[in-house]
């Protein structure tokens, strides 16, 4: 159900932009330097601005993902040498009569 009520959302959003590309896109003047003029197409503007924004976030995003990996990573081993190291230490246990609770 999530799946498909997610599907539904992406096309509407997909759907909303290709609407406002298609009545918006006229061109633009984009003045880089005072000799240096670019002209190009607002959705096309808005597009670049909107993946300058969104570029450094996700380069945090994903640095932050691969630290919390490596650590999650390294605990996962440091327990797993605790349990061995603790199972290995422990002398076998016999049946006998001293060793009932």
């Amino acid at each position: 159900m999530m799946q498909v009520l997610r599907t539904i959302i992406w096309v509407l959003l997909v759907a909303a932009l290709a609407f406002f590309a298609a009545f918006n896109w006229v061109p633009v003047d984009v003045a880089i330097w005072d000799n240096l003029v670019l002209e190009t197409k607002l959705p096309v503007v808005m597009l670049v601005a909107f993946l300058i924004g969104l570029a450094p976030m996700w380069m945090y995003h994903r640095t932050a993902r691969w630290r919390l990996h490596r650590r999650i990573g390294a605990l996962e081993a440091s327990n797993q040498s605790l349990l061995t190291n603790s199972l290995t230490d422990q002398p076998p246990m016999t049946a006998g009569p001293d060793n009932l609770a």
